[in-house]
């Protein structure tokens, strides 16, 4: 993939203007929480010579530079917009943009007493294996895992299996909604291992907003915005923005499967 984004036309000159390809990254773009194929960069490469790209993810972006970039080439260079954590941080040809806060927005207090929850909620659970880093704090929302982050790629998918059958996640977020009701949250399940908590609002569409300004910047009006993401229904932390009107939808089941249909929709 091209290292600089200088290599590409400027945003204005694309060929197929006013259009966006956003990508969830988990099993859209690359296998869970590992590094994007060549094949799929080489396909990110020419799609953007087209027109206009960005990824929409839950995780920070320590963690999408590891899958996505290399220690050689900044993820930031790679795309045209990079949203980490739904957008709350978020840059444009390699420049940051205005970013929010979860702990500015919840509250110290209203914080401690949902963390507290968690890890006690934790504790009680039973499965099979149980890691480090249950809860992971990052700047727009926080990430909770019932068997921890630090979990390894096969006690991933054995969790996952395990979770599938019975339900962890699912009765996890049922027991947050029914304790803090009035705390204005969202719990959106993504990935094999946890679920993101964040402000009502603050889902993958809160990056649209940032596409919305373009047309200030460059003069680009984003009126095709094609969202590719693998956690499409009720529930799954790409629901929201594969649902929003202002976006056509491809729900996708792995990186092999995005990489098909966007050689469909573009020719490539």
């Amino acid at each position: 993939m091209a290292q600089a984004s200088s290599v590409y036309p400027p945003l204005e000159d694309r060929p197929i203007k006013e259009t966006i390809c956003l990508f969830d990254v988990d099993e859209t773009l690359t296998p869970a929480r590992r590094a994007a194929s060549p094949q799929m960069l080489q396909l990110l490469s020419a799609l953007r010579h087209k027109c206009a790209i960005g990824y929409v993810g839950g995780s920070d972006l320590i963690k999408q530079q590891e899958q996505l970039g290399t220690p050689a080439i900044n993820v930031t260079t790679l795309f045209d917009f990079c949203f980490a954590e739904n957008g709350l941080t978020a840059f444009r040809l390699g420049q940051p943009l205005a970013s929010a806060s979860f702990i500015g927005w919840l509250g110290e207090d209203k914080y401690k007493h949902l963390v507290n929850f968690c890890l006690r909620y934790i504790s009680e659970i039973d499965c099979p294996v149980k890691r480090g880093t249950f809860i992971e704090f990052r700047n727009g929302m926080i990430n909770i895992s019932p068997i921890g982050r630090n979990a390894t790629v096969q006690e991933r998918q054995e969790f996952n299996k395990f979770d599938e059958e019975h339900k962890i996640r699912e009765k996890f977020v049922a027991a947050l909604k029914e304790k803090f009701p009035d705390f204005g949250l969202t719990f959106s399940i993504g990935g094999q291992i946890s679920f993101d908590v964040f402000p009502t609002g603050w889902d993958k569409t809160y990056c649209l907003q940032h596409l919305e300004h373009e047309k200030a910047i460059s003069g680009v009006d984003y009126k095709t915005i094609h969202f590719f993401g693998d956690k499409t229904h009720k529930g799954g932390n790409d629901y929201e923005i594969y649902e929003d009107s202002r976006t056509i939808g491809h729900a996708v089941d792995s990186p092999e499967e995005t990489i098909k249909v966007v050689k469909e929709l573009f020719a490539l």
